[in-house]
């Protein structure tokens, strides 16, 4: 069912392109090779558990914490826009 002015599945097909990109940005960022023993950002040692549990990470627990906090923030993509954009 449609809504509006838009095509019976289109939601989904927006939905589906959001996840689609979402798998793509965490994918791009998967490091690759040998673990930094020291964070890129602050210096602290990176304990030896976290660089076995994700290979070629390169930030400590905080920065990259800090780093994911600042990536929300920055917000999504619109793919729906504005009931004011349709109408124009």
């Amino acid at each position: 069912m449609a809504g509006g002015w838009s095509r019976d599945g289109a939601v989904q097909d927006q939905i589906d392109a959001s996840v689609e990109d979402a798998v793509k940005r965490a994918r791009s960022q998967l490091a690759v090779g040998e673990s930094a023993a020291r964070c890129e950002e602050c210096d602290c040692a990176i304990p030896e558990a976290r660089r076995k549990a994700i290979p070629g990470v390169r930030l400590c627990i905080a920065c990259q914490s800090a780093l994911e906090k600042q990536e929300t923030q920055i917000g999504g993509i619109n793919r729906r826009g504005s009931k004011d954009s349709q109408l124009r």
